[in-house]
């Protein structure tokens, strides 16, 4: 295991909670009539059944700012600001940003609120429902490195949902170039869109090629199949099982998210030797 994931999370194979954050003013789906206020509040319940529930981290992101920009509009960062600065003083365990699916965004808003981590499309070429992707990892890292956010875990996409490679490569192939050139902290695999499960086969392959650098399981990670894919996996990004009926769309469920919890610690915990992991 890297030493950076036992240092920030203080546990091996962490559970990142998603807390996904309702549509925002410039959103196509924002509630005028709720406002922002309504945004927080909604946050606010959320935070507190994933926290309560006993998760390793959360990851604020813009879930519900459908349909995606590749480049949000300023608004997007500042709501989420806004939103984050007031949750501030009830987080109690570490947390990342996601501003999706733009990482310059990701990162100014790590900078701003404190974020320890971001996950996004670093790299790669892809054909995707929101058009093009092709990131410049390059010149995001540098911006990293220019607005003080040296610090902050990079983790990187590299099957993100709704998408596809466009070129003819085989996905050990470019995880392994992935973290032969650009160094990431950790690397995300992904099924086809939120909720969906993770593919096994994937999931060991990349694994397989990159032994030294963390490999999440990005989507569709529940009760029932935890066990097996932590089995590759070094931690899991969790969201949609946590909600009430395991509906994307919902409030998160306090209940799911412990038994969830209970899981985790009773299969993939039990054997860590006594430590300061937890």
């Amino acid at each position: 295991m890297e030493p950076w994931i036992a240092d920030l999370f203080g546990v091996r194979k962490p559970i990142i909670a998603m807390c996904h954050l309702g549509a925002l003013p410039g959103d196509p789906g924002y509630d005028e009539t709720m406002g922002l206020k309504g945004v927080i509040d909604w946050a606010h319940k959320d935070l507190a059944a994933l926290q309560d529930g006993g998760v390793d981290a959360v990851m604020f992101s813009n879930e519900f700012s459908m349909p995606y920009l590749t480049s949000v509009h300023t608004v997007t960062v500042a709501g989420m600001a806004r939103i984050i600065g007031e949750l501030l003083p009830e987080i109690r365990v570490p947390f990342g940003v996601d501003v999706l699916w733009d990482p310059y965004a990701s990162l100014d808003l790590a900078a701003a609120t404190g974020a320890r981590f971001v996950r996004e499309v670093f790299s790669g070429v892809y054909a995707s429902d929101f058009g093009l992707w092709n990131p410049d990892p390059g010149d995001i890292i540098r911006h990293q490195h220019a607005i003080g956010a040296e610090g902050v875990r990079l983790l990187f996409n590299i099957v993100p949902e709704a998408a596809r490679y466009l070129g003819d490569r085989d996905v050990a192939e470019i995880a392994r170039t992935t973290v032969f050139n650009l160094r990431p902290d950790g690397l995300c695999v992904s099924g086809l869109t939120a909720g969906a499960q993770t593919n096994m086969d994937t999931l060991r392959r990349v694994k397989e090629v990159v032994p030294e650098t963390p490999v999440f399981a990005n989507t569709g990670v529940r009760l029932e199949n935890v066990e097996e894919q932590l089995g590759v996996a070094d931690g899991a990004v969790v969201g949609t099982t946590f909600k009430v009926d395991g509906k994307f769309e919902n409030h998160v469920d306090g209940g799911r998210v412990r038994a969830f919890m209970d899981r985790v610690k009773a299969v993939v915990r039990s054997e860590t030797p006594p430590s300061r992991l937890r």
